[in-house]
């Protein structure tokens, strides 16, 4: 087992006691729900007429069902509309803080989260969301959970958890320029496996991730459910610190320098040891995309598809599937596979700086005419300073819709959907057929710059060649 790692430390520190299933009994620091997994969870507490045990350490917000386009009450989507009036109820009767869409603090759960500083180093944090993991960017740990999980949470402050391995995901070297968090964590999952972290917490470390501001973080820890892992964490820095010093739920003066010196008490030691360690070369990756159904089935922009014969055994079936279904052929490469939609956002890829990245790309461009661009803000924090910056009417002036702040077309549970066999060119995390909304759908996965360039192109392309010929 490791010993002396973040995780160990957190956990042991949250740890109330040992269950007769073997599971430990931990405190959960910070709860945050949404419109969609907590209704059965209130109803389950409200049927035993019990209280929200620690309703100021839970936190609401709405974001998978919202319309990015027409808020107007009630919905035209019934079950859309049902949904955030038992949130609403729930949160009232529960005397939880909610950033409903008036608020101007409205968003995706795991963006709303950090930018307010209610998500800290040490914490336990959890959600009745999947990729609850990016709250790990700020060194705590943070699980996904199912709906009894989230009753008993709500009705406690605590959850039954089994502890998990630790393995350390060095990624070493300098990353290229052009290279981002996206491209890497799809390489780790392309690497491990999507069911490779089974079993495990990844620490993500070495130079190339240390060097990641925490919006990069964020993305990195967003996406280790993908890979299998039951969560992920990078221990924090200064770079934390600085991120969340002025932040709303952090203290400041001589609290916050208190907060700092803990903070440094709960990351790694320096001779923690780890059930495994991982080495990936940085500098050997370049911008990634998926080809397949599952964000393991990845390659570098220039790369080959692979022969599935080549892939070992328990793999081929589902890689020969994902290429009927991609209709792409092994020896391809993604670059030049046609698109027709361009979606820029998630709590992938839906912060101010992926915003700002894609600006960039697209300034003084325009998206291909068959191509429908959607560029959605992660919050209306986000999407408040990125009209102070102007990045709205970049977005605009290339041809993309600039949208409220929710989910969006990352999942199909509200408006925003592929139609029939479009193919989208999407900044999200899962790439599943379906989950953009069409069962013909296609879905690649790729950075917000990557998702900009093909934007701008019509097709999958390098944005490192678009940006030479800009440039020329």
């Amino acid at each position: 087992m490791s010993d002396g790692t973040l995780y160990d430390k957190v956990w042991d520190r949250h740890r109330v006691t040992e269950l007769p299933t073997g599971q430990d009994q931990l405190f959960v620091g910070h709860h945050l729900i949404h419109e969609v997994t907590s209704p059965q969870a209130f109803g389950m507490v409200n049927e035993r007429d019990l209280d929200v045990a620690f309703p100021e350490r839970t936190y609401a917000t709405v974001d998978h069902i919202i319309p990015t386009e027409d808020r107007t009450r009630p919905f035209d989507d019934g079950a859309a509309e049902e949904m955030l009036e038992a949130l609403e109820l729930n949160v009232q009767r529960a005397g939880i803080d909610f950033a409903d869409p008036e608020s101007g603090d409205q968003g995706i759960v795991h963006v709303v989260g950090p930018e307010q500083g209610l998500t800290q180093p040490g914490m336990t944090v959890v959600c009745g969301d999947s990729h609850t993991a990016t709250h790990g960017a700020f060194g705590a740990i943070a699980f996904g959970i199912g709906t009894s999980q989230i009753r008993d949470v709500l009705a406690t402050g605590s959850i039954a958890m089994e502890r998990q391995d630790v393995r350390r995901v060095e990624v070493t070297g300098e990353l290229d320029p052009a290279v981002s968090a996206k491209d890497v964590v799809l390489t780790i999952i392309r690497e491990l496996g999507t069911d490779g972290g089974v079993g495990y917490v990844y620490e993500y470390g070495g130079s190339a991730v240390e060097d990641m501001p925490m919006h990069e973080r964020m993305t990195l820890c967003n996406m280790s459910i993908e890979g299998g892992a039951r969560a992920g964490y990078v221990n924090p820095d200064e770079t934390t610190y600085d991120y969340l010093e002025g932040r709303d739920a952090v203290p400041d003066g001589e609290k916050f320098e208190e907060l700092t010196a803990y903070w440094e008490s709960i990351s790694s030691d320096s001779d923690a040891t780890y059930d495994d360690v991982v080495t990936i070369d940085g500098s050997a990756i370049e911008p990634t995309v998926t080809w397949g159904t599952t964000p393991g089935q990845a390659v570098g922009v220039t790369e080959e598809i692979p022969d599935p014969s080549d892939l070992p055994e328990d793999k081929r079936g589902s890689a020969k599937q994902a290429m009927e279904h991609m209709n792409v052929e092994p020896g391809d490469t993604m670059e030049g596979y046609p698109i027709d939609v361009a979606f820029i956002g998630s709590c992938t890829n839906g912060r101010l700086p992926d915003l700002r990245a894609a600006a960039d790309v697209l300034e003084g461009n325009e998206l291909h005419e068959d191509v429908r661009g959607l560029a959605v803000p992660g919050s209306q924090r986000v999407k408040v300073a990125a009209e102070a910056e102007g990045l709205d009417e970049v977005f605009r002036d290339a041809g993309f819709e600039w949208r409220e702040a929710g989910c969006s077309m990352c999942l199909g549970m509200n408006d925003d959907q592929l139609v029939g066999d479009e193919v989208s060119a999407s900044s999200s995390n899962r790439n599943f057929v379906g989950r953009q909304g069409s069962p013909e759908g296609k879905t690649v996965l790729m950075s917000p710059r990557m998702v900009a360039a093909a934007g701008i192109a019509g097709e999958v392309t390098d944005v490192r060649t678009l940006e030479e010929v800009m440039r020329a």
